[in-house]
């Protein structure tokens, strides 16, 4: 399976903002801009989580993927806020390619189990905040990162796969932001326990990290976000280093 390169918009009040350990956001720009110029730079994919997650701010999302989609061919998973069955029919009607559920998929677990059955496995991630223990484990977030659930990140992980959803998105709390590498422990100790797609996310830092992240931590796409927004480093960058380096990608 080749390996995703895939940039994060994180969208706040319809603008894209981005911040470290999930605190202290910045602006970082306009999210159809961002989206169209990463459609020119070869992303295989695009993450567009609406962080604010409000009435207003669905309805903001809503025209910012109809403004993406008219402009881009770039494939876009969504998420932020999605607590029932109908928005994820509202964001697919509006050109999501697939959509991703976190903390709603704690509090309902059953809705993931509907959402894959009744639209199929293919269109549906979970992400997964996962933030380190005293004991050596990771624990499971919510709400933006405020909230410990409790859950164990891996018992949760294994149980997401039994649910239906087709992939996970799996983010470092520890590392969001500190462009200091994938938490590779957490990625090669999930990937022990589950065989559906996993999106490395949180620490990428320079090109070895991606290639860290693929090789080592054995995940199937690799997420990041100021990395790219503030063009430390360019998607075919990533690419042309992967590629190099032995690493099927997709092509485009």
């Amino acid at each position: 399976m080749p390996i995703r390169i895939i940039p994060c918009l994180d969208i706040k009040d319809g603008r894209v903002v981005k911040g470290v350990q999930f605190a202290h956001l910045k602006d970082a720009g306009d999210p159809v801009e961002i989206a169209k110029a990463y459609d020119k730079a070869g992303a295989d994919e695009l993450v567009l989580l609406d962080i604010g997650a409000s009435n207003r701010s669905r309805i903001i999302l809503l025209d910012i993927i109809r403004k993406i989609k008219e402009q881009t061919t770039i494939p876009l998973t969504v998420g932020g806020g999605v607590n029932k069955f109908e928005d994820f029919e509202q964001l697919l009607d509006v050109g999501a390619s697939k959509v991703t559920i976190s903390s709603a998929a704690i509090k309902k677990p059953k809705l993931v189990w509907e959402a894959a059955s009744k639209l199929g496995s293919e269109y549906i991630t979970v992400a997964i905040d996962a933030k380190s223990t005293a004991e050596g484990n990771w624990s499971v977030y919510i709400n933006g990162g405020r909230t410990d659930t409790q859950n164990d990140v891996i018992k949760w992980s294994t149980e997401v796969e039994r649910l239906g959803a087709g992939e996970i998105l799996l983010t470092s709390m520890d590392k969001d932001g500190t462009k200091d590498g994938y938490d590779l422990a957490l990625l090669k100790t999930v990937r022990k326990h589950i065989d559906i797609p996993i999106i490395a996310s949180g620490g990428a830092g320079k090109l070895e990290d991606f290639l860290a992240g693929v090789i080592e931590g054995r995940a199937n796409a690799v997420l990041a976000a100021s990395l790219f927004h503030q063009k430390e480093l360019e998607v075919r960058q990533v690419k042309d280093y992967l590629k190099k380096n032995g690493v099927a990608i997709l092509e485009g």
